[in-house]
């Protein structure tokens, strides 16, 4: 849900928070089990010859997956950018079409990658997103496994057995300034201004703010500021059900038992504005046709919270118990029940 926007459609350059979608990539792939981090990564020429913010890799160079993404993450690397798109697709060019595959995916329509990094293109051109491609970039990103561990990050050492060098500094500094600021990235070009994805959680409530444009570090920290007390400030998360709490019953004719409880899968929380959540209601959906056996915490339906008309948070309802397949001896008793109650 999107709680403040402004021009938030509107494409513009968003210099290294196309990272993002590396990081997304990489740990993705790492999920799927198709990397590991302690994969070895060697950089080529091509990408020891990045510019701008860097680790200063020499061609031939090695490091590990694990490393090379806290420098992407914590330090912005370029170079170490080139050099993950690389090991993961071939090239960076290959890398960039699946970058631009994955946008499509996730439905951002106002994405166009040029590069793995976010560094200007020879002839002038630069990543493109719109703030509403790169919240819905960043929520997704949120639920990519491990990926909060690099962006939350604040400092690392690199070269830690020998020289030392450099030490790299997020330069999301709300993740020291911002009570409940726990990641994601920043980015600075001339063309694109100083841009911010961050995200904050408090209590059960998390945010997310994306600020692009800005003409300086100071500006950009306020604007994300701001987003973020606006939020904080007129929204709450409210649990409406803890985890295995009964919503519904099961009826299954076939089943032993022929009637069990929905519960809960998870704790059930959905974000309102603060004062209204008197006003919400909840609707339990379950599946039609449900046949056994049913094993326990499967899941069944859904619950489903509005304010008026505007659904505000949804969630699964599973099997309370287990509900096996009923013997024929008892379906025959079930079946002779209800013609008994039928005739009488």
């Amino acid at each position: 849900r999107i709680f403040f926007a402004e021009n938030s459609t509107e494409q513009l350059p968003v210099a290294s928070i196309s990272k993002l979608m590396t990081l997304v990539l990489a740990l993705e792939a790492l999920a799927r089990e198709e990397v590991a981090l302690s994969d070895i990564i060697t950089a080529s020429p091509y990408a020891a010859s990045k510019r701008g913010t860097r680790i200063w890799l020499e061609a031939g160079e090695e490091f590990d997956l694990e490393t090379m993404l806290f420098a992407i993450a914590v330090g912005s690397a370029n170079d170490a950018c080139v050099a993950v798109a690389e090991f993961l697709a071939g090239s960076e060019e290959k890398f960039v079409a699946v970058m631009n595959q994955r946008a499509q995916e996730l439905g951002l329509s106002a994405t166009k990658y040029y590069n793995s990094s976010g560094l200007p293109e020879e002839n002038g051109e630069e990543n493109l997103m719109s703030a509403q491609d790169v919240g819905v970039l960043a929520r997704h990103a949120l639920t990519v496994p491990k990926l909060m561990e690099f962006v939350s990050t604040y400092e690392y050492t690199m070269r830690p057995e020998t020289t030392g060098i450099p030490v790299l500094w997020n330069a999301n500094r709300l993740l020291r300034r911002y009570y409940g600021v726990d990641g994601l990235k920043t980015g600075f070009t001339t063309k694109a201004g100083y841009c911010l994805a961050a995200t904050a959680k408090r209590d059960q409530l998390r945010l997310l703010a994306v600020t692009l444009g800005n003409k300086d570090e100071a500006d950009r920290e306020t604007d994300a500021r701001a987003l973020l007390d606006y939020g904080f400030r007129k929204y709450q998360s409210v649990e409406l059900y803890g985890k295995d709490a009964v919503v519904g019953a099961l009826h299954c004719a076939a089943g032993e038992p022929m009637r069990g409880d929905v519960v809960l899968k998870d704790d059930f929380y959905v974000t309102v504005e603060r004062g209204k959540e008197v006003d919400l209601k909840t609707v339990v959906e379950i599946e039609p046709g449900l046949r056994p056996p049913l094993s326990q915490g499967t899941v069944v339906g859904t619950i489903t919270a509005f304010y008026g008309d505007e659904q505000i948070g949804a969630g699964a309802i599973v099997t309370g118990t287990a509900v096996k397949k009923a013997k024929l001896s008892v379906l025959i008793f079930r079946l002779g029940r209800l013609l008994a109650q039928a005739v009488f």
